[in-house]
């Protein structure tokens, strides 16, 4: 159970369906899509810490926890897509991606959900890259997704053809960078109407200084982390995002925060 302090409630709520309950893909109107983050972060804003042994920037076990990955879980089952980056799928390639996308198979009552729902049994998946490169042989991991790329009209040429020659379609949403406003643009004209942005901080910055990020959900877990080498979730202009919901959750020793950053 979780106590609402925003708005403040007298009786406590069920974990299981907090998020669930938001119906985020219907929150689009026709022609429209919402965009939507999630972290899990320390009292000090930190989400990840550098591990010399693998040689990148992985959740630490302070903040992780099973009750914050339920929420995750479903606000990935209210999605038309997820938007990642190519980083993640290099560490999948090596082995040390911190987990499958989600939905993974511990929670297929939110499978019966999508289903029920009208939605396809997974969420389509975006990745966000300039380079392009993205191994091309996790792509079976991930069964019958769509995938797309969302690069620039500047990414190597020869990269562009083989990823398409694996059944992916590539799309420039940008001139030499990828822009947040023509990738909003772009998953629009796919029709789909409720995107969840899962990737790290570069990609949730570029969608935040482009004005096109609908909705931050934060987990604040009560910890602090000593260490040196850490990621925050954004980098950029001076954001004031509205605060919608807060819970308190104590049995898991955390705070969850909805934030809406207004009209696009």
């Amino acid at each position: 159970m979780v106590r609402s302090l925003l708005p403040a409630l007298s009786e406590s709520l069920p974990l299981e369906g907090l998020y669930l309950n938001l119906s985020l893909h219907r929150e689009a109107g026709e022609g429209d899509i919402h965009i939507y983050s999630n972290y899990v972060a320390s009292l000090d804003g930190r989400i990840s810490c550098f591990n010399p042994e693998t040689g990148d920037y992985e959740v630490p076990k302070s903040l992780a926890n099973a009750r914050d990955w339920r929420l995750y879980q479903e606000l990935a089952a209210q999605s038309d897509i997820l938007i990642t980056s190519a980083r993640y799928f290099r560490q999948l390639s090596k082995g040390t991606a911190q987990d499958m996308l989600p939905i993974d198979k511990d929670f297929e009552g939110l499978k019966q959900w999508r289903s029920d729902q009208g939605l396809k049994a997974q969420p389509d998946v975006a990745i966000l890259s300039r380079s392009l490169d993205i191994p091309t042989e996790v792509f079976e991991q991930l069964g019958d997704r769509t995938i797309y790329v969302m690069t620039s009209a500047s990414a190597p040429a020869e990269k562009r053809v083989e990823l398409e020659s694996h059944g992916v379609t590539v799309i420039s949403v940008g001139e030499v960078d990828v822009e947040g406003r023509e990738l909003r643009k772009a998953l629009i004209t796919l029709g789909l109407r409720s995107a969840y942005m899962i990737a790290g901080p570069a990609v949730h910055s570029t969608l935040i200084n482009a004005g096109v990020l609908d909705r931050l959900f934060l987990t604040t877990r009560f910890t602090l982390l000593g260490s040196e080498e850490t990621h925050g979730f954004f980098e950029g202009e001076d954001v004031a995002p509205e605060m919608m919901n807060l819970y308190l959750d104590e049995e898991g020793e955390q705070l969850f925060a909805q934030y809406t950053f207004g009209e696009k």
